[in-house]
């Protein structure tokens, strides 16, 4: 006689998810954008430091709203300017009121890497707080 078959394999799906709430599935993408006064430096096109990353941070929205997956998105402009001034565009924010913040950018100042990443960081995760999401499945 034949050798009796193997056991069945355990099931590889996924355990069912509890319904999540649209404020913690919506990505907030936080742009931190250098706007020191050494962002004015010129690179071999001509165009400024500055201009560059705005310009980098344009394209991006451009192309990732074509993708009907970010409807959902929010987005947060921060500079490197000192705290609460650094904020430029919340998560509530509205596309135009952040693209309007990004073309209105200056470069000027000291470069504050250090307290600009720890702001970058507070509102990330203050929003964690007010969304819940790290609440989510308990």
């Amino acid at each position: 006689p034949p050798p009796p078959a193997p056991p069945p394999l355990p099931s590889l799906s996924p355990p069912p998810r509890a319904p999540v709430s649209p404020a913690s599935t919506m990505p907030i993408l936080l742009f931190l954008i250098d706007t020191s006064a050494s962002m004015n430096q010129r690179s071999h096109l001509g165009t400024t430091y500055l201009d560059t990353a705005k310009g980098a941070v344009e394209t991006f929205m451009k192309l990732r709203a074509r993708d009907p997956a970010s409807r959902g998105d929010r987005y947060m402009l921060v500079t490197f300017e000192e705290p609460p001034y650094a904020i430029k565009a919340g998560w509530k924010e509205n596309h135009a009121t952040f693209m309007n913040e990004l073309k209105n950018l200056q470069a000027e100042g000291l470069t504050t890497l250090g307290q600009s990443l720890r702001t970058a960081f507070d509102l990330l995760n203050l929003n964690r707080l007010v969304t819940g999401i790290d609440n989510y499945g308990q």
